[in-house]
């Protein structure tokens, strides 16, 4: 039976599993079965004691069955947890295949949690893996369920300013900030990739936390007697705690340096099928006819003290949440903005693009003559025109909406894609109100968003909303980016378009 750290992985062989844990107190054990965004797709997705089944999971016992040949075939992973009406102790998770122990994760609750995400079950390529989770909260099951999309028995009031009219049907909902996004093809590879990098160093950062807890804790009992500190034995004691730490450190450096050295591969080799949006800029997508994508490349992730792996971080496209290029200049940051508009323009190569750049500075002038070709109007540089441009783009994201409910929706023929810099200096509450409404409704017209501006918090009203809803892109060096599976650190250096008119010629594809 192999003994799993956090963040640590296994390939499964059986097409049958069980999951049991052991703790102190009486626990229940529960199963989401979850997409790509780690969210259930309806409540039938929870299998619980008064819901004890769901395709391919069901309860026996004191256990959980999972027969993974069963599970829903749009389903990504089986998330499996336990719940208290008490602080948690210690809890044993265990998975076992064909009847006998695989593998068995412990975990030690820090923060007075009453739920646990143990273990996840999830698909890689055309088989399954296993991987220690030991996410906590202190919330208890209501957190943990709420936070993977089952449904609360009583919504949360939204903001009347970030709703759109009451709906009948369904339509796509954008996912919570920090979640994993709902992808496929390309896109799906380079968030596999960075899902693998992130549990790696979460797995590395633990292993050097234990490390070094360790060691203090026996170099203390080695001093902790006055009539032997000073003698040889206390010496020996010392020397033997101190190698124990480097040998433990030194196998999870080689581990994270082994797991780095292979995604690095797998990203060189997806780089060079990938299609242009997704791709590096010297990847050879640039050089030959424009492939449609579902994603688009921002830049690359990175964490000094893990090592030199850097991961592409990737988004969908049409932007399901608008992109927010935290700057106090708009000119410094216009080569970011150019490489956002060159991968979106690149994405989406078979639908016309149209673009509308909102510039009060001139910060962003030197994009605006290598997209003359691509812009549905002058560009803005007077803030007294900014209602009317924003007006006429949510007006024709309403009547969307209101074709989208009579049943008369088509999608939209075009790539619309609009550019407001110098946010929020210049703005009125009025045009507030029009990204917002942007920000619900804008994928009804294909739209996708950026804002340029100033990343300051705001206390509360429509700004605080739009900015919430947002994905925000910082510029400053040094600034901590989050991934959504472990909640580690990471920093981002976002691609900038290059300087050379006849480069951005070709990566603006003009």
């Amino acid at each position: 039976m192999i003994e799993l750290r956090a963040g640590q992985n296994i390939a499964l062989t059986a097409d049958t599993v069980r999951f049991t844990a052991r703790t102190t107190g009486t626990v229940d054990l529960g199963a989401l079965v979850v997409g790509e965004d780690l969210r259930v797709r309806d409540e039938l997705d929870h299998v619980s004691t008064t819901r004890p089944t769901a395709p391919g999971v069901a309860f026996a016992g004191g256990a959980l069955d999972l027969t993974l040949s069963q599970v829903r075939a749009d389903a990504h992973a089986v998330l499996l947890f336990v719940t208290a009406g008490h602080v948690l102790g210690g809890v044993t998770a265990t998975l076992d295949e064909n009847g006998s122990a695989a593998a068995s994760f412990e975990i030690t609750p820090t923060s007075g949690e009453s739920a646990m995400l143990c273990l996840e079950v999830y698909r890689r390529g055309g088989g399954w893996k296993l991987r220690a989770l030991g996410q906590g909260y202190d919330g208890g099951a209501v957190q943990l369920l709420t936070a993977h999309g089952v449904p609360a028995t009583a919504p949360a009031p939204v903001p009347p300013q970030a709703t759109a009219p009451t709906q009948t049907a369904p339509r796509p909902v954008t996912p919570a900030a920090g979640a994993p996004l709902e992808v496929e093809h390309g896109l799906q590879r380079m968030w596999m990739i960075f899902e693998d990098a992130a549990r790696s160093a979460a797995a590395l950062l633990s292993a050097r936390d234990y490390a070094a807890k360790r060691l203090d804790q026996e170099m203390s009992e080695a001093v902790s007697n006055p009539a032997t500190r000073n003698t040889p034995a206390a010496d020996t004691a010392r020397a033997a705690a101190q190698r124990r730490h480097d040998e433990l450190v030194g196998i999870a450096d080689a581990d994270h340096r082994r797991d780095s050295d292979q995604l690095g591969h797998e990203i060189a080799e997806a780089d060079a099928v990938m299609p242009a949006a997704l791709a590096s800029w010297l990847a050879p997508a640039w050089t030959t006819k424009a492939q449609r994508s579902d994603g688009i490349r921002l830049g690359e992730l990175y964490a000094l003290d893990r090592g030199a792996l850097r991961v592409p971080y990737c988004v969908p496209v049409p932007l399901n949440r608008p992109l927010w290029v935290d700057t106090e200049s708009s000119a410094a940051a216009s080569r970011v903005v150019g490489a956002l508009l060159a991968r979106l323009v690149a994405a989406l190569p078979d639908k016309p693009i149209r673009v509308d750049m909102i510039d009060l500075s001139g910060g962003l002038r030197g994009l605006a003559a290598p997209l003359a070709p691509l812009l549905a109007g002058p560009v803005i540089s007077d803030h007294g025109e900014i209602a009317t441009r924003l007006g006429e783009l949510a007006h024709a994201a309403e009547l969307a909406e209101i074709a989208y409910h009579s049943g008369q929706a088509v999608p939209p023929s075009e790539h619309r894609i609009l550019v407001a810099a110098d946010f929020p200096h210049g703005y009125q509450a009025s045009d507030v109100v029009h990204l917002g409404q942007l920000m619900v409704r804008g994928d009804l017209i294909g739209l996708s968003m950026v804002i340029v501006g100033s990343g300051s918090e705001f206390a509360d009203g429509p700004l605080a909303l739009l900015s919430q809803s947002c994905r925000h892109l910082p510029t400053i060096p040094g600034t901590p980016l989050f991934d959504p599976w472990t909640g580690n650190a990471w920093e981002l250096d976002l691609d900038m378009l290059p300087a050379e008119p006849e480069l951005q010629a070709r990566y603006l594809r003009l």
